[in-house]
């Protein structure tokens, strides 16, 4: 059974620990480096389900703006990351509208919605 140890820099908090991850058999056996049990299970889960948000812009008619910030709502799956956002570019909103409405449901199948990340008023 070959065991292998990865580096990484937790990004959970501020101080940015340098964590030694043991990886046995695929699974994350042991972290080393980590101030605190969030960096363990960073690091558990940056290497066995990476995941991360998603901020983009779509495209607005009737809007001051042409664009609007987005966010999804939810972490997604790493790997899905750039299909996420192409899918977005299909996407346009009518003005007004509001932080926090959705502007496009449970985008790819993936369970996360995308949300406006601020208001956008009619021209």
């Amino acid at each position: 059974m070959a065991i292998e140890q990865k580096v990484l820099n937790c990004i959970m908090c501020p101080m940015g620990c340098e964590i030694t991850a043991t990886i046995e058999a695929g699974v994350v056996t042991g972290t080393i480096g980590n101030r605190c049990p969030r960096g363990a299970k960073y690091a558990k889960d940056e290497l066995t389900a990476p995941m991360r948000m998603l901020t983009s812009t779509v495209r607005v008619t009737g809007g001051r703006l042409r664009l609007l910030p987005v966010v999804s709502a939810d972490v997604l799956p790493k790997g899905r990351i750039l299909d996420c956002a192409e899918a977005l570019r299909s996407v346009t909103v009518d003005a007004p509208i509001h932080a926090g409405d959705v502007v496009c449901p449970d985008v790819l199948g993936l369970g996360v919605d995308i949300v406006a990340s601020r208001d956008m008023e009619r021209a």
